[in-house]
């Protein structure tokens, strides 16, 4: 029993030896066989390898692109901020320098606004300053170029509503031209007006200058309302009419002054 159990160990071991030896022998033409079995594996799974390592990348770089492109966009309108605020302050210096060179700020005491629009109601604009910024209705409102606008009407906390003066039915009294022509103006609305109550007797041309004149005390004196477009006969016996062309566009209209004082 035990030389049989021998007798296999020593084969055994013989086997091992013997199969050790042909492996060593023909390991060349083994790895041969290997490379050309597994090779095509080895390469799909290499290039599969390397296709998730690119997608991985590919997502990793989207990541980076949309983290790149929030931060472009909120630099954008940072930029688009800052320019818009250089903007309106190159319209504030702009209105403030026409006024300095009239010299308004010597005539009168003056609060910059900025027009807001036009309110639905007719010929009544909106403005960004109110009652927090002194703003008291009857002051009157004109543009740096010292044209007549209106008057203020409303006041609320942050701003305010102005009658402009081609409002319907209201009235203010003018001088014409070179020889100060008193007569009447009168709002028609729609942003329209005529110059009523001009004496026959004194010689008016379409293109006469019209202004604001201190009879009544709507206005203070000399302030530029528009000119005499086309002038007509007049119901009135003795004197005769025109309608008025304003020297303000609703169009062009952003910053404004309101007289304090006067």
């Amino acid at each position: 029993m035990k030389k049989e159990t021998l007798r296999k160990t020593i084969l055994a071991v013989f086997f091992v030896i013997l199969l050790s030896f042909l492996l060593y022998q023909l390991r060349d033409q083994i790895k041969n066989f290997s490379y050309f079995i597994f090779s095509p594996f080895q390469r799909f799974l290499l290039r599969t390898q390397q296709s998730i390592l690119v997608f991985l990348d590919t997502i990793y770089e989207i990541k980076n692109l949309k983290k790149e492109n929030e931060s472009l966009k909120a630099e954008i309108k940072k930029l688009i901020v800052e320019k818009e605020s250089l903007r309106e302050l190159e319209k504030e210096n702009q209105a403030l320098r026409k006024a300095l060179s009239l010299g308004l700020e010597k005539e009168f005491e003056l609060k910059m606004v900025k027009f807001l629009g036009k309110d639905v109601s007719g010929d009544i604009f909106l403005i960004n300053k109110g009652s927090k910024d002194g703003i008291e209705e009857g002051k009157v409102v004109i543009l740096p170029e010292k044209v007549l606008v209106g008057k203020v009407m409303k006041v609320y906390s942050n701003f305010s509503k102005v009658k402009v003066f081609t409002f319907k039915n209201f009235s203010f009294d003018v001088e014409i031209g070179k020889e100060k022509v008193e007569a009447l103006a009168k709002g028609q609305g729609n942003f329209k007006a005529k110059i009523e109550l001009i004496p026959k007797e004194k010689e008016i041309f379409p293109g006469d200058k019209v202004f604001t004149s201190v009879l009544g005390g709507n206005f203070p004196d000399g302030i530029l309302v528009g000119e005499i477009d086309e002038i007509k006969e007049s119901d009135i016996s003795g004197f005769t009419q025109a309608t008025l062309k304003p020297y303000f566009e609703l169009k062009n209209l952003d910053y404004l002054f309101v007289i304090l004082n006067f």
